[in-house]
């Protein structure tokens, strides 16, 4: 791998950059990649009004947003980057909730954390979930959406949103600051692999 060995258990952070440019240290640019578990991280530098597919137009307040997905098909991991074209404007097609916040010109992918192997898209919801209606201090809370802010409202982000294919109420969220939220989502990523 360019990056070097990835220890089965850790959860990496991707610079999106270094996908497009094939260095990524989980081979996701250079389309070997293993499959798993990944959040995207976005920035959102405005309050934005977009229409994400069948679940309507919804009001996105300023911050950082998260989207949880999971990736064990052919391509495992590689589905990454996909979402990082969709980001960057190169790949149009819609076919996930997360193409249309993504693709938004307002939005931008500014990290990966991604888990190789591992199995844990619902139980990271769950934990992010837990985060929102979790009494959080001012800047630190999790939720998006219409009339939600990402600033410690503790609503939950538009239903649905990412969890057609399960039970979850939805695989995506918010925070303050897309460093912050990052670093939380690694350490999430901990937790729910033990």
């Amino acid at each position: 791998m360019p990056g070097g060995e990835v220890n089965e258990n850790d959860a990496v952070v991707v610079d999106p950059d270094s996908i497009a440019e094939a260095t990524d240290p989980l081979d996701i640019g250079a389309g070997d990649a293993p499959p798993g578990t990944y959040a995207l991280v976005y920035s959102l530098p405005a309050t934005t009004t977009m229409t994400v597919g069948a679940l309507g137009a919804a009001e996105f307040p300023a911050g950082a947003y998260v989207y949880v997905g999971s990736a064990f098909g052919s391509n495992g991991l590689g589905r990454v980057d996909r979402h990082r074209r969709v980001a960057e404007g190169s790949h149009t097609v819609t076919h996930w909730h997360i193409d249309y916040f993504g693709g938004h010109d307002s939005t931008s992918l500014v990290d990966v954390v991604a888990a190789p192997r591992a199995d844990v898209e619902c139980r990271l919801a769950t934990e992010l979930r837990d985060r929102a209606s979790a009494p959080q201090p001012v800047g630190a809370g999790f939720g998006a959406g219409a009339g939600a802010s990402p600033h410690g409202s503790g609503e939950r982000p538009l239903d649905g949103f990412g969890a057609s294919d399960c039970d979850c109420p939805t695989h995506f969220g918010g925070g303050a600051d897309p460093k912050e939220l990052r670093s939380w989502v690694a350490e999430a990523f901990q937790r729910v692999q033990r």
